[in-house]
């Protein structure tokens, strides 16, 4: 319990933080992210968004360029069918980046857009393209962020419903982010 509102605390401060520095600047343009766009946290590589970004869990800089890799990638098997696509890590950080983003900025709008695409992105992906030894974790995880996603994308104008809902996101993205690199390794 501690845990949970010691993280709580430590989410609605670095979500003020970037809201005060987002005040402070004024961008021109608003640019679609892509993942050669993506920078990420060079002690937390899950944490991603655009260069000069802030990482959400220590506040250092994103600095590190994230490379679109194959090795993000777990291939499909045989059994794969119906359109549905191979589990792709890279993926899921990128629309959880926007997601990030969006409520860093206060734009409801933004983040519903984002958690639409990231729940899009969790339907389509076919579980048996994922290895055997993962896709218990997997789908115990991707349950938890499929829902998270969900809520996200259908509470436009209701941050702080968002934000919970983020925080939750938050540690389910990371989770996925460890149980795949681990299995690199």
């Amino acid at each position: 319990m501690k845990n949970i509102i010691l993280s709580a605390l430590v989410m609605v401060f670095v979500l003020v933080s970037c809201n005060q520095k987002n005040k402070q600047e004024e961008t021109a343009v608003t640019t679609t992210e892509t993942t050669s766009q993506l920078y990420a946290c060079s002690m937390h590589p899950e944490i991603t968004g655009k260069k000069g970004d802030e990482c959400s869990k220590c506040g250092m800089e994103l600095t590190e360029p994230v490379k679109a890799t194959p090795e993000k990638v777990v291939e499909p098997t045989s059994e794969s069918k119906n359109g549905a696509g191979a589990f792709s890590l890279t993926e899921i950080q990128s629309d959880f980046a926007n997601i990030k983003n969006a409520i860093a900025k206060n734009d409801t709008k933004q983040a519903a857009v984002a958690g639409r695409s990231l729940y899009e992105v969790f339907n389509k992906i076919d579980v048996n393209s994922i290895d055997a030894k993962l896709k218990k974790d997997y789908l115990d995880i991707a349950e938890s962020a499929k829902e998270n996603a969900e809520h996200i994308g259908d509470n436009e104008g209701k941050l702080d419903h968002q934000k919970e809902h983020f925080e939750i996101l938050s540690k389910d993205v990371n989770d996925l982010t460890k149980l795949f690199d681990s299995a690199k390794k």
